[in-house]
């Protein structure tokens, strides 16, 4: 640690399924908790439209946080994290993806010259079987002021997310990973939305990270980051969407040793790979379903 940097005054709070740090204004809670029951799950279920959940959601989870001067709230939720999926028949730019053998599987089994009838079923509901959201958070409804995200200046540094401040050994003052869900999609991928955050003595740092893999078709990912640092006057929120996405093999011949899949199915490495890729090509052209997702945007807000 630097020896310019000191840890500000702050206090700590555990209980068995939350916890909680106060640091100047701000009142920083994260819960995390087991898996949604059959009751929890029907009651999250009809609050989001009706849509099947994640086979692993965690619908009582959160992070929540409160400015005390300025009385906004801000929290990451699962409700509202699966609110952002796309519920009824997928739109252009919803990024749908269709599992590659599912054409193949329907003629062989409905063709001229399939033996095999079809079972009658009843219509289910469409929806994005991905999970895929665009969800960055939101201000809560118990927040008593509002802000206005604005686009940052590019060449106001204080509009950016200082890398090299987060990379620092300084210490952690606070730290939480909280799961919102994750489903393997019928066995061909999966998709999960993680929370993490860190609280140091000069910042707060957010990333929310939502991965998708779909087997022999795609990898996404989409981030959000949010930064805040103690020492901006007046207090100013740095918000950060990103989208990445690419064909299954162009991320698969980058593995390290081929014989390995391990990293396919690791978040961090998905990402960072996503990353490397030009972004011509994994923020703009993505794997071709023109997801609106793709890209980079950064917004500021000033609390008042």
């Amino acid at each position: 640690m630097s020896a310019a940097v000191s840890v500000p005054k702050h206090r700590l709070f555990e209980s068995p399924n939350s916890r909680a740090i106060e640091i100047g204004p701000w009142t920083i809670t994260a819960r995390t908790n087991p898996i949604s029951n059959a009751g929890q799950s029907d009651a999250l279920q009809a609050a989001i439209g009706g849509i099947p959940l994640p086979e692993m959601t965690f619908g009582s989870n959160s992070l929540e946080l409160e400015h005390k001067d300025s009385g906004w709230k801000y929290a990451f939720t699962t409700e509202e994290a699966l609110r952002g999926v796309r519920n009824g028949e997928l739109q252009e730019g919803d990024g749908g993806v269709k599992v590659g053998y599912a054409d193949a599987w329907i003629k062989s089994r409905t063709g001229a010259s399939s033996s095999i009838p079809m079972p009658q079923t009843v219509p289910t509901k469409p929806f994005d079987w991905t999970y895929t959201t665009l969800y960055p958070g939101h201000s809560t409804t118990s927040s008593s002021s509002t802000i206005d995200w604005k686009p940052a200046e590019r060449k106001n540094e204080s509009h950016t997310i200082p890398l090299a401040e987060l990379t620092r050994h300084d210490p952690i003052l606070f730290y939480a990973e909280i799961p919102l869900y994750e489903d393997e999609l019928h066995d061909n991928g999966a998709s999960h939305l993680l929370v993490r955050i860190r609280v140091m003595p000069t910042c707060i740092f957010i990333l929310q990270r939502f991965t998708l893999r779909v087997d022999n078709v795609l990898f996404r990912t989409f981030d959000t980051r949010i930064y805040h640092s103690f020492t901006s006057s007046p207090p100013l929120v740095v918000r950060e969407t990103s989208g990445w996405e690419a064909p299954y093999d162009r991320v698969k011949h980058r593995l390290p040793k081929r014989d390995d899949l391990t990293p396919l199915t690791d978040p961090m490495w998905i990402a960072k790979i996503l990353s490397e890729i030009p972004s011509e090509i994994s923020q703009e052209i993505g794997a071709g379903t023109k997801w609106r997702g793709l890209g980079t945007k950064v917004e500021v807000a000033t609390l008042q």
